[in-house]
C-alpha cells in the first residue's frame, strides 16, 4: 500500500537570533507568539542572560549561543560564529531571523555554511560602527562590510531595514542588492492599546528623554539644554530615563549621571519599566541623537501617547517626526536650535496638544504592532514559498500562508 500521502511533513521551524534577551522580550516577543499561533515551530536563540525563563514560560523553546556584543576580539568573534554554526546544524531551522548587526553578520555566515534554506536579517539602525569616523572604526567597518556581503549573499535571503536612509546606504555600498532589501516602517511596532493618549499633567512642563545613555544619543545636549533653561529662570523639569550601555565606548559614566542628578541639572531615574506612565507624566519627549538609529522606539511610543516631540533631523527620527506637524526636528549637534525648539513647545500648550493628536494619527496609521508583524510575516511567506514541502506545510500553517 502506498503510504506516501500519509507521511506528515513537519511545519517550518523558524529560529529567531537576538543578541540581548531584554531586546527580544520588548521588541520581538509579539512577533514570535503570533508566528507560533500560525502553526510554525518557533524557537529563540539568545545569550545566556537573566530572562531566559521569561521566553520559555510562553511555550517557546530557548537556546543559547556565545556572543559578546561590545567585543571586537578575534577569539570572541570566532566563538560566536562557531557557536551559531553548531546550533544551526543541531536545530536545522527552515528559516532563521537574525536581529541586529552581529547576529546578521555571524548568523548570516553560519546560515550559508550550514545550508539553512532561508534567512532574514534585520538591521535595527547602523549604530556606532557606521557613524564613527575614527581610523579604527573605518578599518573595522571595512571588514564588517565584506562579511555582510557574504552573509547577505544567501540565495534565499531578505534584509529588512527600519528607515530608507539605512537601506539606501547598504544598497549603494553593494552590501545588499535592491531586490533583497525590504523597508519595514515602524521599527518593532507599538502596542496602541498600551501606549494611549492621556491628558497633559498639571504643573511645570516636563521634558523627557529615554534611551540608552550614550553620548552619541545626545545626552550631553539634553543636559546642556536643561542648564540653559535653569540659567534663564524658565521653570521646566528635565527627566532622563535609562542606563549606560556597559562596555560601549560612548557610554556616559555612571558617576557623571549621579553628579548631574545631585546638582539638579536633570532628574535621572535610571531604567524604568512603565514607559506609558512616564510618557503620560511628560509634556514633551526629546531625543537629540546623532547615533545610527533604526526607528527610535521612544519616539514611536511618544507619538502613540499623543506627545509632541523634539528630535534630531537624522535617519530614523525623520520616520516618526514630521517637522511642524507632530514635532520639531533640529540639526544634529545644534544645542541652540534644541533649546529654541523645546522652548517653543513648553511655552505653547495648544501647539503641544495639536502636535500630539497628529502624532497619534501617525502611530495608528503607520506604526501599529499588528502592521509591523504582518509586514514581517509577508517577508517569511516570500521566502518559504520557494522551499520544497511548502504545500504540505500549508495544512498546519494556513494562517501564515494566507
Amino acid at each position: 500500500m502506498n503510504t506516501t500521502n500519509s507521511v506528515r511533513i513537519p511545519p517550518p521551524r523558524v529560529l529567531f537570533v537576538d543578541n540581548q534577551i531584554s531586546d527580544f522580550l520588548l521588541y520581538r516577543m509579539g512577533l514570535a507568539c503570533t508566528l507560533r499561533e500560525t502553526g510554525a515551530d518557533v524557537h529563540v536563540a539568545v545569550p545566556r542572560e537573566p530572562g531566559l525563563e521569561d521566553i520559555s514560560c510562553q511555550g517557546i523553546p530557548v537556546h543559547t549561543f556565545y556572543i559578546r556584543r561590545m567585543s571586537t576580539l578575534l577569539v570572541d568573534e570566532v566563538r560566536c560564529g562557531v557557536s551559531l554554526q553548531r546550533l544551526y546544524r543541531r536545530l536545522r531551522p527552515t528559516l532563521v531571523h537574525h536581529l541586529g548587526l552581529k547576529p546578521a553578520l555571524y548568523g548570516g555566515i553560519a546560515a550559508r555554511v550550514t545550508g539553512v534554506p532561508a534567512a532574514v536579517n534585520t538591521l535595527t539602525g547602523l549604530g556606532h560602527l557606521f557613524t564613527t569616523r575614527t581610523t579604527q572604526a573605518r578599518v573595522l567597518r571595512s571588514i564588517v562590510e565584506h562579511g555582510l556581503r557574504f552573509s547577505f549573499g544567501h540565495q534565499n535571503n531578505r534584509v529588512t531595514f527600519q528607515n530608507p536612509d539605512d537601506c539606501d546606504c547598504m544598497v549603494a555600498s553593494s552590501i545588499v542588492t535592491r531586490d533583497r532589501a525590504v523597508l519595514i516602517k515602524g521599527g518593532s511596532g507599538v502596542d496602541l492599546s498600551v501606549f494611549r493618549p492621556a491628558p497633559q499633567p498639571d504643573g511645570p512642563p516636563v521634558v523627557l528623554m529615554a534611551s540608552r545613555l550614550l553620548w552619541t544619543k545626545g545626552v550631553g545636549e539634553f543636559v546642556a539644554a536643561a542648564r540653559a533653561f535653569r540659567a534663564g529662570g524658565i521653570r521646566a523639569r528635565f527627566v532622563l530615563v535609562g542606563e549606560p550601555d556597559r562596555g560601549h565606548p560612548a557610554a556616559v559614566p555612571t558617576r557623571t549621571l549621579q553628579h548631574w542628578r545631585e546638582v539638579g541639572d536633570v532628574e535621572w531615574l535610571g531604567w524604568q519599566r512603565d514607559m506609558p506612565a512616564l510618557i503620560a507624566q511628560s509634556h514633551v519627549v526629546c531625543l537629540p541623537t546623532a547615533y545610527g538609529e533604526g526607528v527610535p522606539r521612544i519616539l514611536v511610543e511618544a507619538a502613540a501617547c499623543g506627545r509632541a516631540i523634539v528630535a534630531s533631523d537624522a535617519p530614523g527620527c525623520r520616520e516618526v517626526v514630521r517637522h511642524g506637524h507632530n514635532g520639531l526636528l533640529v540639526p544634529v549637534g545644534d544645542g541652540e536650535a534644541l533649546v529654541r525648539a523645546i522652548a517653543r513647545l513648553i511655552e505653547d500648550a495648544p501647539l503641544r496638544a495639536t502636535m500630539g493628536a497628529r502624532g497619534r494619527e501617525i502611530a495608528v496609521g503607520e506604526f501599529s504592532l499588528e502592521r509591523v508583524i504582518e509586514a514581517n510575516l509577508a517577508v517569511y511567506r516570500s521566502l518559504l514559498v520557494s522551499i520544497a514541502g511548502v504545500r504540505s506545510w500549508q495544512g498546519s500553517c494556513q494562517a501564515l500562508f494566507e
